[in-house]
């Protein structure tokens, strides 16, 4: 080493470490941590994620990204991903493998132009990846124009890519090579293939689950539990793309362009109408049902979706009546506490379960009962002096984050009750390799109502959004397959509308905030959608007016 070189900069949990000028980030990480450096698939410097190979300067303060951090879980799952795509394209090279969403703690991948992954195909598509990483390949990152890019892809066959850059005004492509194989990702990759060497292939026809740590998994290979609800849901909105040429981002962005939007928009919201109506006519062709439980994660438009249910409803006779769970909070000095001694108002112990099944027994027996009403300034549970009654033709509705969960009904017999779920279960993709995250989709969703109505700027928004997934992981997923029914509140021409209220908000964040890299990543993505400037052609009862506003119906 040059003694009249060195650079120091400073490793998180190490200390300072001298370098030469112009090490590469992979170097320092391997000079650190020595043959545990593949541990490490990124680093955070000044709350920005760096690749691998790129140089760090001197003083930097350099935090390295393991698969039990976020952004190098998001690492970890483009890497795996790139190499199930590769070999694919050995083993059946003319088709092409699809990632297409999560599915539990897997990443659900199949191959396009109908062929089916058999069984026995599952262990030699396995065999090939363990060959790609024991092969350690290097990943390479290159800038080119969009031109040669365009070029690439066609000898590739990446006609999905083809399309999206067609319809986008960008120079320059950040492209991978590894070996001899090509492709363009959203977002970094690892520097090899060898840094991606724990995961699982199960067989899940007519795809395949791919597996890999989760992060909180210890580097370990999680429990796969199947989700045929969701797989179904995940699968209709898939043929439903696929039939309207709507599958990736470059076919929307075609329609936007060429002025065929108004017709996607029409169609999109005309699913969601027949979806809720035929939800309502099933509640109403069972008499034993008289309690409607809705439950989903943040932001998945729960309260429209229960209005506009509420309406379909009345259309069939029905008086539906709305009960809020919060109003059943224990008083404050009596809520749980969590780790750090805060109050859990997410806890399902937060609320007073046996006055809520109590009342909804004498519901149910119909008797007259008095609402609580739970004053969120003292924190104390209160008399409101709304007395209701029902009857058969007044089913009960209660949305919650805890709906689903059988202990928040206890007394209440499973025949009597239908229950709903309901999320924003994206179902565009950037294209066939390239996910888009019904997460990401929610958080946009959330940031733009929390600023627009709850006076929450972006900044708090993130600040809460690790503990909402906590309580979504928590309280929600689990008790997901328990529903009658999965209503997907995603519409697929949505983040063509939601990108010009959200860039402005993402871009106040710059790289003094821990939400940088977060905040970069999403501005990016939004980058590779065409704008819908009108928004007069959404109509008032749709879903995402809770978000944008114009709600002809009090959703806030």
């Amino acid at each position: 080493m040059d003694m009249d070189k060195l650079n120091k900069v400073y490793v998180e949990g190490v200390g300072g470490v001298d370098i030469e000028e112009g090490c590469l980030l992979v170097d320092l990480s391997s000079q650190v941590f020595g043959n545990d450096y593949k541990k490490y698939l990124g680093a955070r410097i000044n709350n920005e994620v760096h690749h691998l190979r790129n140089r760090v300067r001197d003083g930097a303060y350099v935090k390295f990204l393991s698969s039990e951090d976020e952004d190098g879980f998001k690492i970890y799952t483009r890497t795996i991903s790139a190499v199930f795509i590769m070999a694919c394209k050995e083993i059946f090279p003319e088709s092409t493998a699809k990632i297409e969403h999560f599915l539990g703690k897997g990443l659900y991948a199949e191959l396009e132009d109908g062929h089916s992954i058999s069984f026995g195909d599952i262990k030699k598509i396995k065999d090939k990846m363990r060959e790609i990483v024991d092969k350690d390949i290097p990943i390479i990152r290159e800038e080119v124009s969009k031109e040669e890019a365009i070029l690439l892809f066609e000898e590739f066959g990446h006609e999905d890519k083809i399309r999206l850059y067609n319809t986008l005004e960008d120079e320059t492509v950040q492209i991978y090579r590894m070996a001899d194989y090509l492709d363009r990702f959203h977002g970094y990759l690892a520097p090899s293939t060898g840094y991606v060497d724990v995961f699982d292939l199960k067989y899940y026809y007519p795809g395949a689950i791919i597996l890999f740590p989760a992060t909180d998994s210890n580097n370990k290979l999680p429990e796969f539990k199947e989700q045929k609800k969701l797989a179904r849901v995940f699968r209709d909105a898939k043929e439903w793309t696929n039939i309207l040429d709507l599958a990736y981002v470059g076919s929307l962005n075609e329609k936007i362009l060429n002025g065929d939007i108004g017709e996607v928009i029409r169609i999109s919201e005309a699913l969601h109408e027949k979806n809720i109506a035929q939800i309502a006519d099933m509640i109403c062709q069972d008499d034993d049902i008289n309690m409607i439980l809705i439950a989903g994660p943040s932001s998945s438009g729960k309260t429209t979706f229960a209005e506009r249910l509420s309406i379909h409803l009345k259309v069939n006779g029905k008086r539906p009546i709305g009960i809020s769970i919060d109003d059943y909070f224990v008083n404050r000095e009596d809520s749980p506490t969590d780790e750090d001694g805060e109050y859990d108002f997410e806890s399902l112990e937060a609320i007073d379960l046996e006055q809520f099944n109590s009342d909804l027994v004498r519901l149910l027996e119909g008797e007259k009962i008095e609402l609580p009403r739970y004053n969120f300034i003292t924190g104390v549970r209160e008399r409101s002096g709304m007395k209701i009654k029902v009857d058969q033709d007044h089913p009960i509705i209660v949305e919650g984050i805890h709906a689903l969960n059988p202990r928040l009904t206890t007394y209440i017999p499973e025949k009597n009750k239908f229950k709903i779920y309901i999320s924003a279960l994206t179902q565009l993709n950037i294209d066939a390799h390239n996910r888009i995250s019904t997460t990401d989709t929610r958080l946009m969703r959330r940031s733009i109502r929390d600023n627009k109505y709850r006076g929450n700027d972006i900044f708090k928004t993130f600040e809460l959004w690790e503990g909402v997934r906590q309580g979504e992981e928590m309280n929600i997923f689990p008790h997901q397959e328990e529903a009658d029914v999965m209503f997907d509140s995603a519409l697929v021409y949505e983040l063509a509308v939601l990108k010009k209220h959200i860039m402005p908000l993402l871009q106040e964040i710059d790289n003094s905030s821990i939400y940088y890299s977060e905040a970069k990543m999403l501005l990016k993505f939004l980058s590779y959608f065409r704008d819908i400037e009108d928004e007069d052609i959404i109509p008032p009862n749709s879903i995402l007016r809770e978000f944008i506003g114009g709600a002809d119906i009090d959703v806030h």
